[in-house]
């Protein structure tokens, strides 16, 4: 045979391989996605991640490794985030085909972070029990950690949220947050690869590995499912009748100046049905800036209300200099107790902030009112209704360690949201299911008052124990509690799932390394 033959037989091999396992990791990505709402199947998203890691385990070099992280991330985002398509065709008026291009690059970027876990894991030397069951997940923790932070963060899909609100492994989120229940996921994959290879006899093992495993994966949701009964904060307050407004404006209709007197009658008509004392309208649920909307209007509004010794929170882009060129995103308070606002600190790229050097992609977007200032990181609660209510609007709710800075003081969670961006897809749904994880992490009750849905009441356990239809005008009456004390997560944040996550990694790279024949 030929030089030119021996290499295209040599390459032949590595070449399918590489196809293969990119193959199976996109499926296993994609399959990953049941595991989040609405579907909720808990069970799915750790048994995806474990073959993923068993893929590692058998892949040949640190290239393929990285490939098949980078192709598992290409089918959870591809699947799990292809709404995003809808924001920039259907809403934001991009052409369909740079949109669907926009929209596979943004996916392309995301499944970078797992393709980085892949090919870090093959470029430590350590067994391949301590690399399955340590290294991998403590890497994965560290790397969906940054996915959250960096350019602003996008932690969206991280897979702590799979396991939210059913999952004994949920447990864990009053701890150490949804990265701490990621870890406990991760762990969970890492001991089925390793018992996944041990099977097919890629890992020697021995009858004491095995109970080991047994033991480290059952006691790892047992004690998950304990936690879960444990009560980290407790009532402080009467119940609470509250009232959540769901216009239903369509997003292609919300700042028509044609439509804004229907959209303050609707309002005006839907806050005449309510019955509660916190009545709570969603993000820039009124189409104007709030200097200038009448007073009259204001004290029609919040009649009702006033008249029960309550309060409305209501979600309206604010200018306080009518002549100056800062505007905010905000929630204020209007009712029996005096006026306050909050103001949305954290702020969604291209959408409500210009990047430096974006601005001409604001020329292909129509999206009204795309530049947004920045509020304080540290606003306080809102006093309204006899409760401290930590507002947080729409993205925002997706991060965790920004909710819990005005914690423990709060006693109520509201997130007034607009997803009408996001058409009828998988994103309303996960978008809740973040909300329910935020309540869950700080043992508080969740109110959300969404423009098309999904409006809901969730409890301190993460449950959703009431809703209003998605896609309908609605107004939803129920119930709530305030909640005092603070749960382990409201005191440290993201550091013991990060400590966690170096720990693990610390612990792989200090131990001697075995041959492949020793047992694990």
């Amino acid at each position: 045979m030929t030089a030119a033959g021996r290499s295209l037989a040599r390459f032949w091999p590595a070449s399918r391989a590489r196809g293969v396992h990119a193959f199976a990791a996109f499926g296993l990505g994609a399959v990953a996605v049941a595991g989040y709402a609405p579907f909720y199947a808990f069970p799915v998203t750790p048994l995806a991640l474990g073959l993923l890691f068993a893929l590692w385990g058998v892949a040949p070099g640190a290239g393929v490794a990285a490939l098949s992280g980078f192709a598992f991330g290409l089918g959870l985002f591809g699947v799990g985030v292809s709404w995003i398509w809808v924001s920039l065709h259907v809403f934001g008026g991009m052409p369909a085909v740079p949109a669907a291009g926009a929209t596979v690059l943004f996916c392309a970027v995301l499944a970078l972070f797992p393709a980085l876990v892949g090919w870090l894991q093959a470029r430590v030397p350590v067994s391949p029990a301590l690399r399955l069951a340590l290294l991998i997940p403590g890497l994965w923790v560290i790397v969906e950690w940054l996915r959250g932070w960096l350019f602003t963060g996008f932690p969206w899909l991280a897979v702590g949220y799979s396991q939210i609100p059913d999952s004994p492994l949920a447990g864990y989120a009053p701890l150490a947050g949804v990265y701490g229940v990621g870890f406990a996921v991760a762990v969970t994959a890492g001991l089925l690869a390793t018992a996944l290879l041990a099977a097919a006899r890629r890992i020697p093992a021995s009858a004491v590995s095995w109970f080991v495993l047994a033991v480290a994966g059952i006691g790892l949701w047992l004690a998950g499912l304990g936690l879960k009964q444990v009560e980290f904060t407790r009532p402080v307050t009467e119940r609470i009748a509250v009232t959540l407004l769901q216009g239903n404006v369509s997003q292609a209709l919300k700042w028509r100046e044609d439509q804004i007197a229907a959209t303050l009658q609707q309002y005006l008509e839907l806050a005449r049905k309510a019955s509660g004392t916190l009545v709570i309208l969603p993000e820039t649920a009124l189409p104007l800036f709030y200097h200038q909307i009448p007073e009259d209007y204001w004290t029609e509004l919040t009649s009702g209300v006033v008249s029960r010794g309550g309060d409305l929170l209501v979600g309206v882009p604010e200018r306080p200099d009518p002549a100056g060129p800062t505007y905010y995103n905000s929630v204020v308070s209007r009712g029996s107790a005096p006026p306050q606002v909050y103001r949305k600190f954290h702020l969604v790229p291209f959408g409500e902030f210009i990047p430096p050097g974006f601005g001409w992609v604001m020329e292909v977007l129509r999206i009204p009112l795309s530049d947004f200032s920045r509020g304080d990181a540290w606003q306080r609660p809102l006093a309204v209704a006899g409760q401290r209510v930590a507002v947080n609007i729409c993205y925002e709710d997706a991060f965790g360690e920004e909710v819990i800075r005005q914690l423990p003081e709060a006693t109520l969670l509201v997130n007034a949201s607009n997803d009408a961006w996001f058409g009828d897809s998988l994103a309303l749904w996960q978008h809740l299911q973040m909300s329910q994880a935020r309540a869950l992490e700080t043992g508080r009750y969740m109110l959300r008052a969404t423009n098309t849905g999904v409006t809901a009441v969730i409890d301190p356990k993460g449950r959703v124990v009431d809703q209003a239809p998605a896609h309908e005008e609605a107004v939803l009456e129920a119930d709530a509690q305030g909640y005092g004390g603070e749960t382990p997560y409201v005191r440290w944040g993201n550091v013991p799932a990060l400590l966690l996550a170096l720990t693990a990694c610390a612990a792989a790279l200090a131990a001697p390394l075995r041959r492949e024949r020793e047992s694990f």
